[in-house]
């Protein structure tokens, strides 16, 4: 009854939100409308312009002012997707969800982020802390707006209302990006089950030098040994074994690994952030020496885990001192990712080592063992509220106690053994935001750095454009320095060999400044040559080399470069190890005459309407599958990503099944079982013309409510055939914005998010940038005060109460 009578209270519903926030009106007859509304909470008046996408142009006449109203016109598009980020972050979904996120639930709260948000307010810069202090009472002026029936449907479908919003709930939700893009303790146990696994193996699933590198920093000088490769440029770590792993029990270990990254992939996921195998993103910039105008270009598009809302918002912002303009996260002031009228800025991640695992030996007074005796570990106890039926708002209260010795909080238990975990975004200490706060009002080269010195969030490739024509990249990041070793293994708890002496000093990070090559790209490739002082740690969770590989080819083969070259290089959906493959299937004709003839004439472009994308990537999993389930434990995921392309293209008898007396025999059988697969009626069938790969690569964007019975349909989203790959400069569904921007040509910025400005599925702005982000038609973005007064399709006037 309740989800009946708010599906017939839409119209009422939209029709309050006119009186309220008139920024959700859509235009109809092409002229701009304007409205005025006092605001308590403002000290002068402020003025909202919405464009033809909805996106908000905040001019204020102060600081203050312009966050607040940032705060406001935010939450008035996203509130739920903010107060569902927060929840995530704080261990609070099970409140809205039930027993099925309580794992969830509980994995955030071993973290402690509400407590470490609380204890990093001291080290904010006051400037920070006013903006999100002003930031946190402009949503909260917007909520004090709301009536029951004015609330964002999902509010109203789960029958609560939202909470005020905190300077701490903005800092929480950069401990989501954290996990999502500094997890790699599972790889600590990955390299401890392969202890005893052939050398010659390990050695080559860590063989970081391929002939498709594209390093940017440092040579590669030295042909590493096993064991270094498996441990880390000094080789000096102990054997696993020594950290509490008799022989046998680290497969146990390794299931309860599995098991705590699908609770993590499902938190993530639900909200749009899981970056599998932390690789996400593409960022290059280009000299005006290399560009048609002569003026640099800069672009960038993140790939994260796709949902709907998306999880950037478009914002432009002005005061008399400052003009910034791109996206921002929900919920966080300022921009993220964009320009202001000097330089323009994007980021990648790099994956470096910044987590720890330290076995911690107890005894049976419940004491854990250091180097000076026996110590107490801090108990904190959680109270988790938990829906029993997630349709009725009241709950029940889940208790859980949480350990934490010295090396971390215990973050695995099993066979009676216990891990702590040690992570940089447990240290109050290292902010996510306040670098960009900076870099909003970044003059140049030296203003870039001088912010880039405060981040302490996940590591990132920041790449650099200037109205001045130069080009930069800095790799920067907390990246711990331990007293022993790299990191590369579990450490024993009860010595000070895992302890974290410092991080590496940010001169010594990699960067360049105007490089003679005229360019630079990065796609969470090893950007650093096995030279590098610090390569081990900082390489550790570097992605194969296929996508940067591509576009440094692509950019490289043209002498002057475009935007709309630009644009194609993003769109660009060329697979270089599916394409290798497919040539030397067709080489040794080593598949059914069938196949052969749709390889053949393949251009090893992942198209929605390619039936050679389908058969060669299907044979590539059967390969990558089959060569895995005679290796066992090495991941599948490293087979097939970092073993297969290289067993394949020198013939490895090593990985060689043994059912079979050369390659060509092992293609041919699984082009056999791809066939056979494919025709099964549960996947595509026996009419060959549905094999092609938008049936089964798609667009998808999953709002948290969706798979809801009976008022889920509401959030679809468009579900259709996509170009791109995991592979491939375009990685489909996972492109969460895309940037493309010249410095000094404002104006004419390039900026797209794959749905739209609002949360709202009745809203035309819900999903309206789906087709442009699809095809890659441009999005302009306008900068100057010209450009946004024409581009103006609204206007809203704020004026203090």
């Amino acid at each position: 009854m309740f989800i009946m009578t708010e599906i017939n209270n839409m119209k009422k519903t939209l029709f309050i939100l006119l009186l309220f926030v008139p920024l959700c009106v859509s235009n109809f007859d092409g002229q701009t409308t304007s409205q005025t509304i006092s605001v308590d909470g403002l000290k002068e008046s402020t003025t909202v312009r919405r464009d033809a996408r909805s996106i908000p142009y905040i001019n204020a006449k102060n600081d203050a002012d312009l966050y607040f109203a940032q705060g406001y016109v935010t939450a008035s598009d996203r509130l739920w997707q903010m107060d569902l980020y927060r929840r995530v972050a704080r261990g609070e979904t099970a409140e809205l969800f039930g027993k099925t996120v309580l794992d969830e639930d509980k994995r955030w709260r071993k973290f402690g982020f509400s407590k470490i948000a609380e204890e990093s307010l001291p080290y904010l810069s006051p400037e920070l802390k006013a903006a999100l202090e002003n930031y946190a009472r402009g949503v909260n002026a917007y909520i004090s707006t709301l009536k029951n029936d004015t609330l964002p449907i999902e509010f109203k479908i789960l029958q609560y209302t939202p909470r005020e919003w905190r300077t701490t709930d903005t800092i929480v939700i950069g401990k989501i990006l954290a996990d999502a893009l500094s997890t790699t303790w599972q790889l600590e146990l990955i390299r401890a089950s392969l202890v005893n696994s052939p050398k010659e193996k390990v050695a080559d699933l860590y063989n970081w030098v391929t002939p498709y590198d594209v390093l940017l920093f440092g040579k590669d000088t030295e042909r590493l040994t096993t064991e270094t490769l498996r441990r880390g440029n000094s080789g000096s770590e102990p054997r696993a074994v020594e950290y509490g792993f008799p022989h046998g029990e680290i497969a146990t270990f390794m299931e309860r690994a599995y098991a705590e990254e699908q609770i993590r992939k499902s938190s993530l996921e639900r909200i749009g952030f899981y970056a599998e195998e932390l690789a996400a993103s593409n960022n290059w910039v280009i000299s005006g020496k290399r560009t048609v105008d002569g003026k640099p270009i800069l672009a960038n598009d993140p790939h994260l885990r796709a949902s709907a809302p998306g999880i950037w918002y478009l914002s432009h912002l002005s005061t008399p001192t400052m003009r910034v303009s791109g996206v921002t996260f929900p919920g966080v002031p300022g921009i993220v990712l964009g320009h202001n009228e000097s330089i323009a800025w994007g980021a990648t991640n790099v994956g470096p080592d910044v987590q720890d695992l330290y076995h911690e030996t107890f005894n049976a007074e419940g004491k854990y063992k250091t180097p000076n005796g026996w110590e107490i570990p801090v108990i904190r106890k959680e109270e988790i509220k938990v829906r029993a039926n997630p349709l009725k708002p009241e709950t029940e209260t889940v208790s859980l106690e949480i350990e934490e010795t010295r090396n971390g909080v215990i973050f695995l238990e099993e066979t009676g053994k216990k891990f702590a975990l040690k992570w940089t975004a447990r240290d109050p200490k290292n902010g996510e935001f306040g670098a960009f706060f900076d870099l909003n009002r970044a003059k140049d080269w030296s203003g870039f750095k001088n912010a880039l010195k405060t981040y302490g969030g996940a590591t990132q490739n920041f790449v650099y454009a200037d109205v001045k024509g130069n080009i930069g990249w800095y790799a920067a990041g907390r990246i711990p320095l331990r007293k022993t070793g790299e990191g590369a293994l579990p450490y024993d708890g009860a010595t000070n060999d895992g302890e974290w002496t410092g991080y590496v000093p940010f001169e010594d990070l990699p960067n360049l400044y105007n490089p003679a090559e005229g360019f630079i790209v990065t796609a969470n490739q090893r950007i650093i040559g096995t030279n590098y002082k610090y390569f081990g740690a900082m390489s550790r969770g570097a992605a194969p080399p296929w996508r940067a590989r591509r576009i440094y080819d692509l950019l490289k083969a043209k002498s002057k470069v475009s935007m709309n070259d630009v644009r194609d290089v993003q769109h660009d959906s060329f697979n270089i190890p599916i394409s290798n493959l497919s040539r030397e299937i067709v080489k040794l004709e080593a598949a059914s005459p069938e196949t052969l003839v749709v390889l053949r004439g393949w251009d090893g472009r992942m198209t929605a309407d390619s039936k050679g994308a389908v058969l060669a990537n299907e044979i590539r999993n059967c390969l990558a599958n089959r060569i895995t389930g005679e290796n066992k434990p090495f991941p599948v995921g490293a087979i097939r990503e970092y073993i297969l392309w290289r067993a394949v293209e020198q013939k490895s008898a090593r990985w060689l099944p043994k059912e079979f007396s050369d390659y060509s025999a092992f293609f041919k059988a699984c082009d056999a079982d791809t066939r056979k697969s494919l025709a099964d009626p549960k996947r595509l069938g026996m009419d060959e013309t549905k094999w092609v790969w938008g049936n089964l690569f798609k667009s998808r964007f999953p709002h948290p409510l969706a798979a809801a019975t009976w008022i889920g349909a509401q959030f679809a989203t468009p579900n259709v055939g996509i170009d791109g790959s995991g592979q491939t400069p375009n990685v489909g569904s996972g492109v969460s914005m895309q940037l493309i921007a010249s410095p000094g040509n404002w104006d004419v910025t390039r900026h797209v998010i794959p749905l739209g400005q609002s949360g709202d599925p009745k809203s035309l702005h819900y999903k309206d940038q789906f087709d442009a982000w699809r095809t890659g038609a441009p999005q302009i973005f306008p900068f100057s005060k010209t450009a946004v007064e024409k581009a103006s399709k609204e206007i809203l006037v704020m004026t203090p109460k």
